[in-house]
């Protein structure tokens, strides 16, 4: 593995660096941070939130689609992230795009080594995207659930969620949480 560049990037430099490139990367005010490798409780959560979120906006008939990690998220010129998994409506995006500009949902699964940043940085940040109504960060241990939901008047309500299900409208869907643990 080389070691990674050591100058600052806007998000389109940062995209076509990272295209082609093995493993995944993140950019945060200018910097290119390798994400670490995930543990098999982490992908599995991961994969049940993902699971979850189809089958609500199938259920709905949803004008929306779910990507798994892997898109970016622009949240500035020189910041994006990748969640773990991701809502957007309206027409389907081209195969080859990496980037959503215009995400609804944004979840992060919760591992040791991104618990303080998902909780943080990218709590302010994904909220600058105008476009983000709920970011859910999801705690495989002990299992809460934080719904973050942008309010009319631009405020974040926060809800810890143990159990049961969590209205997310827009694009209006209900998940049921203990879905992401079975």
């Amino acid at each position: 593995m080389s070691a990674l560049p050591t100058r600052k990037f806007t998000v389109d430099e940062f995209l076509a660096w990272a295209e082609g490139r093995e493993g995944r990367y993140e950019l945060y005010a200018g910097t290119i941070y390798e994400m670490s490798a995930e543990r098999a409780g982490h992908a599995k959560v991961k994969y049940a939130v993902q699971s979850e979120l189809k089958r609500a906006l199938t259920a709905a008939n949803a004008p929306c689609h779910m990507l798994p990690d892997g898109m970016t998220v622009r949240v500035d010129k020189d910041t994006s992230h990748e969640p773990d998994a991701l809502v957007y409506c309206g027409p389907e995006v081209s195969p080859n795009v990496v980037e959503i500009a215009n995400p609804v949902i944004v979840v992060e699964v919760l591992s040791p080594s991104t618990r303080h940043i998902d909780a943080s940085a990218k709590l302010a940040g994904y909220f600058h995207v105008p476009s983000i109504h709920h970011y859910l960060i999801v705690d495989p241990e002990p299992r809460p659930t934080l719904h973050h939901q942008r309010q009319a008047d631009g405020s974040i309500l926060t809800r810890i969620v143990n159990a049961g299900t969590i209205r997310l409208d827009p694009p209006g869907i209900e998940i049921d949480v203990a879905r992401f643990f079975s």
